[in-house]
């Protein structure tokens, strides 16, 4: 058995490629196939089987654009309530690939339909691997509060009995999870490692150390991180079946008066550009959302969904636009109108106007907070990292509930805007602009530098 591990960094999500036999099975893939076609094809294996853990929440599945380019068959959970052609897979289930047989095992809790798949080699009566999905993860477990509050405790408690049923399995069992670092889909911190073995997780995941079911619970329930606006659209897409990439329009260069005519008709601008060069210079109403790992959860957090979008890139511009088509592919925003060709000094160079807002870093910030000229200090990190510490007299507004509480940010003064790095606060600070708010970015620095590092009289 030859397993390759496929990081998707942006959303801490791994596909795992198995192969035995010159046939291969693709587990849990998201929309931008090529990259395992790729990888199928280095090793001279056909894909003939795509497995799915769970419904995803995260990200558009790709499991139907692998069916389309290579031909495989789909399996995935029988209670998924899939609205088209697929294979249901109950306990006990298989599905044979080369010299491998993989046996679907009921694994609820992370979703009420989830399983696990255990993998058999040849004739062995023992699992040499385990792919998890959202139950088991290396140091913890799935959340169970992406279906809502009211769904949240019963999946808990099922989640605590999958757990134990899983480390029942002999410690070399290796174990395989989709959602890892990086994912909203976990609770708590997880270490960097992407598997693990069942011995490890055993001995070292905080989830299998809880002493009850009902200390499970409140563990697993509590101080949760806020997660993407975006998830709420994902389980009805990968139900229904997501459109193939190839039937939807690729973005296009864009002129500035074409620019403006689609803005003025109501499409979002996001502008992918450090913080610093948006903030000196940016098309008015434009939003700052960094295109790193990130770009595409962040979108998807502060934009309508399905909203048409229009780009600012960076360069190198043919980069930049392959990397955040795919991201925000994968999220299912599909309708990306176009880019602005030639950045920001193509517009400018129309005679169109410009916007800005100031920037700080952590000594002016503190020598204002000294002299009594901060207005107003907007923490937007998430709750849990304000709950851990703030600055004193700051005010909280986390980035992904900005766009719903801007009646909630004062207008009587400047509004300077913090997080942990610069990052978050560089998009609430466009958020603010946009709204006509004065605004000033803390960039470069962050809330926990300042109280290491500040004498605040305040």
């Amino acid at each position: 058995m030859d397993v390759e591990v496929l990081v998707t960094p942006g959303l801490g999500d791994n596909s795992y490629l198995v192969s035995s036999g010159g046939e291969a099975v693709l587990i849990d893939p998201q929309r931008d196939v090529e990259r395992f076609l790729t990888a199928a094809a280095s090793k001279s294996v056909v894909i003939r089987e795509v497995l799915e853990t769970h419904v995803h929440n995260d990200y558009v599945s790709g499991a139907l654009e692998i069916r389309a380019a290579t031909g495989a068959d789909l399996a995935g959970p029988a209670g998924g309530r899939y609205e088209f052609p697929i294979r249901g897979l109950s306990d006990g289930d298989d599905v044979k690939v080369g010299d491998l047989r993989l046996v679907a095992m009921e694994t609820p809790g992370h979703t009420p339909e989830h399983l696990s798949y255990l993998v058999f080699e040849d004739a062995a009566d023992t699992p040499a691997a385990v792919f998890t999905g959202g139950s088991l993860m290396v140091g913890g477990a799935g959340r169970t509060d992406l279906l809502g509050a009211g769904l949240a405790d019963e999946l808990a408690r099922a989640q605590y009995r999958t757990l134990h049923r899983l480390a029942h399995l002999p410690d070399e069992v290796e174990v395989y999870p989709t959602h890892g670092a990086g994912s909203f889909c976990g609770t708590g911190p997880a270490p960097r490692e992407r598997t693990s073995t069942i011995g490890t997780e055993r001995r070292l995941n905080r989830a299998l150390a809880a002493g009850s079911e009902d200390a499970f619970v409140r563990q697993q329930l509590s101080d949760l991180m806020a997660y993407p606006a975006y998830y709420r659209h994902m389980a009805p897409i990968n139900r229904s079946g997501p459109g193939l990439v190839s039937a939807i329009q690729p973005p296009r260069p864009l002129s500035p008066d074409q620019v403006a005519r689609l803005r003025d008709g109501g499409a979002w601008v996001v502008d992918g550009r450090w913080r610093v060069p948006f903030a000196r210079a940016h098309i008015p109403g434009s939003i700052n959302v960094e295109l790193d790992d990130t770009f595409g959860s962040y979108v998807g957090w502060v934009m309508p969904f399905a909203a048409p979008l229009l780009m600012v890139l960076p360069d190198p511009v043919d980069e930049s636009l392959g990397e955040a088509t795919t991201q925000l592919l994968r999220v299912g925003y599909e309708r990306v109108e176009g880019y602005l060709a030639g950045g920001i000094g193509a517009w400018r160079d129309s005679g169109r106007p410009v916007a800005s807002y100031r920037v700080a870093g952590l000594e002016e910030l503190c020598r204002a907070r000294r002299a009594g000229r901060v207005a107003h200090l907007l923490d937007v990190r998430q709750e849990v990292e304000w709950d851990r510490g703030r600055i004193p007299n700051s005010t909280h507004v986390f980035v992904g509930d900005l766009p719903d509480r801007l009646g909630d940010v004062p207008r009587d003064g400047e509004v300077w805007t913090i997080c942990a790095t610069g990052h978050r606060a560089a998009l609430a600070s466009s958020l603010l602009d946009r709204d006509g708010i004065a605004v000033r970015l803390v960039e470069g620095t962050g809330v926990d530098d300042f109280l290491r590092q500040c004498s605040d009289p305040l």
